[in-house]
């Protein structure tokens, strides 16, 4: 089980208080489990696009879901970092922490954000008990990505008005060994069902 200590809180007078209502009785009145689907690419990769549609099609099927966004939470959560790679560090652990929290309200969280470094990936998922973090590398060529480009931003990185951007200025290190590794170029509707068997496997939902 993953530990309730914090390696940026020392003070001993702040401590972990358990409830009565545990996540296995959230799981139950779900019913389903709580984890983590961590969409992880390039920009243009096509993260936030399967993301939402799998939690649509989760919803459908009346499952808890909530989609933790890349852009949404640097509205709020993260407003106050930048993309530097300490910046980028720190915005990883506190959607990390927000998604732990929401595992064990029993919810099923997709996020979809570039997270470029192996080790903060690494780090979320120590967060978490075991089988409840599921990378999902969405694996889409650069020149693809860059010809979607539906923000503008690879023109502006390349135009040197965007810096710190990944694949162009900044490096993007692939996951070794992904949970899931879904090819970014084909249709979402043929992603998505990847994705639910994946779940029904690891008994996430129902079969």
């Amino acid at each position: 089980m993953a530990s309730q200590d914090s390696t940026f809180l020392k003070d001993e007078n702040v401590v972990w208080h358990p409830h009565a209502v545990t996540r296995a009785d959230r799981e139950k009145q779900h019913g389903h489990r709580g984890a983590v689907l961590w969409f992880t690419g390039l920009s243009g990769s096509g993260k936030s696009t399967v993301a939402g549609a799998l939690e649509q099609a989760l919803h459908a099927q009346g499952v808890s879901t909530y989609l933790l966004d890349g852009d949404n939470v640097r509205h709020g959560l993260c407003r106050d970092l930048g993309f530097t790679d300490d910046d980028r560090r720190e915005n990883i652990r506190r959607v990390g922490e927000v998604a732990k929290l929401m595992v064990d309200a029993g919810q099923v969280v997709l996020t979809a954000f570039i997270s470029p470094h192996r080790a903060e990936r690494d780090m979320v998922r120590d967060l978490l008990e075991d089988g409840q973090f599921i990378e999902v590398f969405v694996d889409t060529p650069l020149a693809i990505c860059e010809a979607r480009d539906p923000k503008g931003l690879y023109k502006k990185a390349r135009a040197g008005e965007l810096k710190n951007f990944t694949g162009i200025d900044s490096e993007y290190q692939p996951p070794e060994t992904p949970d899931v590794h879904l090819d970014g170029e084909q249709l979402v509707t043929h992603l998505v069902p990847q994705l639910l068997d994946v779940m029904r496997q690891r008994a996430i939902i129902n079969p």
